[in-house]
């Protein structure tokens, strides 16, 4: 009889085992793991200092604006700025109607 209420015990208690482990892998779920949230930190503040706005580089340092300005010059002269124009806008298309003579019906 006792043995029939250890083992009605121990079944109750995995059941309930079960069924909290199901209850937190939800809510363990919702947690974010710390890299994940130095992520989200990290796009919180360019958005909260607005460093992200312009399409500039964020916070560069002399040497690099000036290895920017090496790698654009490097691109005009490879491809070609005949005009002197900003390599890094990008290009216009202008398309005119062609000019059409009259229809003969003539022929």
């Amino acid at each position: 009889m006792l043995t029939n209420q250890i083992q009605q015990a121990a079944r109750m208690l995995g059941a309930q085992a079960r069924r909290n482990y199901g209850v937190t892998a939800v809510v363990m779920s919702k947690a974010t793991d710390p890299i994940q949230q130095l992520f989200v930190n990290k796009l919180r503040e360019y958005d909260t200092k607005s460093k992200s706005a312009g399409g500039k580089l964020v916070d560069p340092s002399p040497q690099i604006e000036r290895e920017l300005k090496q790698e654009l010059e490097k691109l005009a002269k490879q491809y070609g700025s005949a005009d002197g124009g900003d390599i890094t806008a990008f290009p216009t298309f202008k398309f005119e109607e062609p000019k059409l003579g009259p229809i003969n019906s003539s022929n």
